[in-house]
């Protein structure tokens, strides 16, 4: 049965890997879905929320549930903006005249892997990449929004890939937002550490379900001229395929 699916693409996905953004409306309609996007969609407000700025992130959060429906699945491919809709949106808008909408719409709201493996209830699509890879689990993923098989149950799909954990795997990246920019040597640190335990099992690819993570992690690599590349999990699960 097709399912009406309402596409959330995060700014880091809008702005630096658009591709990205592309591959997950390729994916969903794979997966069988339609797949809506509404061109008014801005920001979730994490940026202002992270920061302490509540008023302004909740004038940003009142857009995103104007722009989107409680009927449909909201899909992102990011559990960053996942885990600030379901966890964040219950500080700005419990008790508040949009208190009903925003429930009903966090019901709605899914990760990308964990709408394929818990909804969908499919894993493989029929991707391909040849080579071994490390998952990082971000901390959005993990520690807000639950998710730590679903990545794992659809990367072991991936023909050719190998997939192997590394030590640390749970450790931040570093990233975390503003505090890469407030804390730069010991955010340089975190990320050091997460590249060399890839590294270490000779990982030819860190996936991630984090833009945000990805960029910080590849930020390093590319300064240190290191052979490893960082992906997207959507832009795995759809590679290999023929374009048509």
């Amino acid at each position: 049965m097709d399912k009406k699916v309402e596409l959330f693409v995060p700014c880091f996905i809008d702005q630096l890997y658009p591709d990205t953004a592309f591959n997950t409306i390729r994916l969903l309609e794979r997966a069988g879905c339609e797949v809506l996007y509404n061109s008014e969609q801005t920001c979730c407000g994490q940026p202002a929320y992270n920061a302490g700025f509540w008023d302004e992130a909740k004038e940003v959060g009142a857009g995103f549930l104007n722009n989107f429906s409680e009927d449909n699945y909201i899909v992102s491919p990011s559990a960053s903006c996942v885990g600030m809709l379901k966890g964040g949106y219950n500080d700005l808008f419990t008790n508040s005249i949009e208190h009903n909408r925003c429930r009903n719409i966090q019901r709605h709201v899914h990760e990308i892997s964990d709408f394929l493996v818990n909804v969908i209830k499919r894993d493989y699509f029929g991707a391909e990449l040849v080579g071994t890879a490390v998952y990082h689990d971000s901390c959005a993923a993990l520690r807000e929004c639950g998710i730590k098989e679903e990545p794992r149950k659809l990367l072991a799909q991936v023909g050719g890939l190998e997939l192997l954990e590394m030590k640390d795997g749970e450790t931040c990246c570093g990233f975390g937002g503003t505090f890469a920019v407030k804390f730069e040597g010991i955010s340089v640190a975190m990320a050091e550490q997460k590249v060399k335990n890839a590294q270490a099992v000779n990982a030819d690819y860190i996936i991630s379900t984090d833009a945000s993570c990805l960029l910080q992690l590849q930020a390093y690599i590319d300064k240190h001229h290191i052979p490893i590349k960082t992906l997207h999990l959507v832009d795995v699960l759809t590679s290999g395929w023929a374009n048509i």
